[in-house]
């Protein structure tokens, strides 16, 4: 035996791998989980799970609110695909899609660069930036209601500035819905800006001051040092806010209700429509699972595209 090697294996005994439980304690285990995971497991299953698979089935029948339904298989689909109404609702939805996440990761990331570890009062600026993201809808909505109508802030300050008017920006197809999109920027860009600037915390400073002692400008340490490294930050931001940019439904039903016209209406705002005022739940079923093909398409070409921008590795 060679004398050096039996150190490590008195070692190896001594530090080896405990015993495995016996069955009876494994199983204990496994029931005390279930037991405290049943009450999600319930929640999910009872307000989650059953609800998609009911809308699913129901998206298939006519189904009134008084009456037995009746099986019509594809032709509430059909009846979406042939509607003008519903393909100009779509084109709304993806109208404030494309104008507001743009805006709303360009704001955020700016804000989030500005209030970089060189501002004084950082802390609270990310108090005050995050504020709108705590503050209930209905009354940010009500606040901005006042704000756009004839007569106020906006109108009011161009008057007395200029003695102009401001347009009638809810009441205008022109403005209504950039009027809805500005709202919404204010209401939801505290979040992704505390995401970014976690990102840009975590930044090494020294890559960007090797940068600098190479003659790189504030706009090439951005774009070529700090962006890339921050990129899962941002694709994560752009996700989740391009998800819930689909599914915009409380900013345009309290400032338009939809109005002018047809002119700020979106998909699910159309769902509301036909399942709770049309007590259509057969086609407004039918319309959100359009709502979710789309959502899932294009979440699934942003992944797929994430690749040639996003770097990963520091």
């Amino acid at each position: 035996m060679i004398p050096f090697l039996t150190p490590l294996r008195k070692a190896a005994r001594l530090t080896g791998p405990p015993p495995s439980q016996p069955v009876w304690a494994r199983g204990r285990e496994g029931r005390l989980a279930a037991v405290f995971t049943s009450p999600s497991i319930i929640g999910l299953t009872a307000f989650t799970v059953f609800p998609v698979g009911m809308s699913l089935v129901i998206g298939l029948y006519q189904w009134p609110a008084f009456g037995a339904p009746s099986f019509v298989g594809l032709d509430n689909y059909t009846e979406l695909l042939g509607d003008p109404v519903f393909r100009r609702v779509v084109l709304n939805t993806f109208l404030f899609v494309v104008l507001y996440v743009p805006i709303n990761i360009v704001v955020s990331l700016g804000l989030a660069v500005w209030i970089s570890p060189r501002v004084r009062g950082r802390q609270l600026f990310r108090v005050l930036f995050f504020l709108p993201v705590i503050t209930p809808m209905v009354a940010n909505a009500v606040v901005w209601r006042l704000i756009y109508q004839p007569d106020g802030l906006i109108d009011s300050s161009l008057q007395s500035l200029f003695g102009v008017n401001a347009p009638n920006f809810l009441g205008d197809e022109n403005w209504a819905m950039a009027a809805v999109v500005a709202m919404s920027v204010w209401q939801g860009f505290g979040y992704n800006m505390l995401v970014f600037s976690a990102a840009l915390d975590a930044v090494p400073r020294s890559l960007t001051e090797a940068a600098l002692l190479d003659g790189a400008g504030p706009w090439r340490r951005f774009f070529h040092v700090t962006l890339p490294l921050v990129s899962p930050a941002v694709f994560f931001g752009s996700t989740m806010t391009l998800i819930t940019s689909f599914q915009v439904f409380t900013q345009v039903f309290l400032l338009t209700s939809g109005g002018p016209g047809i002119s700020t209406e979106t998909v699910v705002l159309y769902i509301y429509d036909e399942g709770f005022s049309g007590l259509r739940f057969g086609l407004a079923s039918a319309a959100a699972w359009v709502l979710f093909v789309v959502i899932l398409c294009v979440t699934a070409l942003q992944f797929a595209g994430q690749r040639k921008w996003v770097h990963y590795d520091a």
